[in-house]
């Protein structure tokens, strides 16, 4: 958790609280994993005060609420709904890339397995409906059919992205595109179900889920940097882990499609066979940087998160909600510096 986010104390502990009783619904094995996942327990069930995430997600939820309303209670229910959507993809994420951490600890599908991980994943992506529609009201189905959209988005964006790893070359529209369906459309939900819950004009709806979409392309433009410079003591993966996995992310994609000379080395790094040693990811890595993709991702987040904070002016908001907002897309944004 962000020092940020550790202003909104009585938030988070009410995120908490919704995700605890709505994983209490599961049968006792899907429950255990799931409590596992969000750092509650650990691989023997035991309670521990483990890693739980940022829960950047449902708190955008309820500061968007706050920005409409000055009250984010009502919009609990969908902070929830964003929350579980966001645990089922990222449980399913790393059982397709294999990754062996998060936050620190074996990932789901290494502690417990493939199948029950899956399943564990289909179920929150379940619980999220339920707790939606258990809002009840005109607002709650409207809310559903907007996060029904998203998580249509977020598998595009996930299709994509497997398939570029057969690809000798993605250009940079196409990555973005990728990160905007698999990144900025929850973000995009998320604030814009805080607006809606929050009883937002379809105005208001909208310029909150701006905010939130350009807030989530920037999102991902740093948590890629972090993916290949992030301190493992801060990001709970392995170093260079995105390099390892010869990902396709966005300043690799820069990269490559800068046309400087280190571009094609970096290419034949990308298609050799075999695993990388450390040392051929600190050249992987040193490649990025000097053709440019770690200065152009830094750029585009900044620009985005600019842009989001611009595009909320003149919106009737309340300054509170408005001024929250603008401080966790800095505080998101500053990961990378």
């Amino acid at each position: 958790m962000t020092v940020l986010t550790d202003q909104y104390a009585a938030e988070r502990a009410a995120i908490d609280a919704g995700l605890r009783a709505a994983a209490a619904r599961l049968p006792a094995p899907a429950a255990r994993i799931t409590a596992y996942h969000y750092g509650w327990t650990d691989e023997a069930g035991a309670a521990v005060d483990a890693n739980s995430g940022k829960a950047l997600r449902p708190l955008l939820t309820l500061l968007a609420a706050t920005a409409v309303s000055g009250d984010w209670r009502d919009a609990v229910p969908a902070a929830v709904a964003v929350e579980m959507v966001h645990n089922f993809s990222l449980i399913h994420d790393d059982i397709i890339d294999r990754d062996h951490l998060r936050r620190h600890r074996p990932t789901a599908w290494k502690a417990f397995g493939v199948n029950d991980a899956i399943l564990v994943g289909d179920a929150l992506h379940a619980l999220a409906f339920e707790c939606l529609a258990e809002a009840g009201g005109e607002r709650a189905a409207a809310g559903a059919g907007l996060l029904a959209q998203t998580v249509r988005a977020l598998i595009e964006g996930q299709l994509a992205d497997t398939r570029f790893e057969d690809r000798d070359q993605v250009d940079l529209a196409e990555c973005v595109a990728m990160s905007e369906a698999k990144t900025a459309s929850l973000m995009g939900c998320a604030t814009a179900l805080g607006a809606l819950f929050g009883g937002g004009t379809p105005e208001q709806v909208e310029a909150l889920r701006d905010f939130g979409f350009r807030l989530g392309l920037a999102f991902q433009h740093v948590d890629d940097l972090l993916g290949i410079w992030g301190d493992p003591a801060v990001t709970g993966k392995a170093v260079y882990s995105d390099l390892r996995n010869r990902k396709k992310s966005l300043p690799v994609t820069a990269a490559l499609g800068s046309g400087h000379a280190d571009a094609l080395e970096l290419a034949r790094i990308y298609r050799a066979d075999g695993p990388l040693d450390d040392q051929g990811l600190r050249r992987a890595a040193d490649l990025v940087e000097s053709c440019g993709g770690r200065t152009a991702s830094q750029r585009a987040a900044e620009s985005l998160t600019a842009a989001a904070a611009r595009g909320l002016a003149g919106r009737r908001l309340r300054d509170e909600g408005v001024e929250a907002l603008a401080s966790l897309a800095a505080s998101t944004v500053g990961r990378a510096s």
